[in-house]
């Protein structure tokens, strides 16, 4: 997958799993938080997409995470 294809499905779950972000376009040098994400919502998002990318990170990789960008740059890495 390409880094866009990989930040469009990180997008995607977050809209599935966070309230009133159906129409917000999200920026991805943000953090999932400040869009309203809880912990329980971002560890589900976070589940979903490396599910879907088949994919296994280690937890102390993502808890040094700022915001999508890195998740995303992180996920690119880990899938290629």
């Amino acid at each position: 997958m390409t880094r866009d294809e990989i930040l469009d499905l990180v997008i995607n779950n977050m809209k599935l799993n966070v309230d009133d972000l159906e129409d917000t376009e999200i920026d991805p040098t943000k953090a999932m938080a400040d869009y309203g994400a809880s912990s329980l919502d971002i560890v589900e998002i976070v589940n979903t997409t490396l599910r879907k990318l088949k994919v296994k990170l280690p937890r102390t990789e993502l808890a040094q995470l700022k915001n999508i960008n890195d998740l995303v740059d992180l996920l690119v890495n880990t899938a290629s």
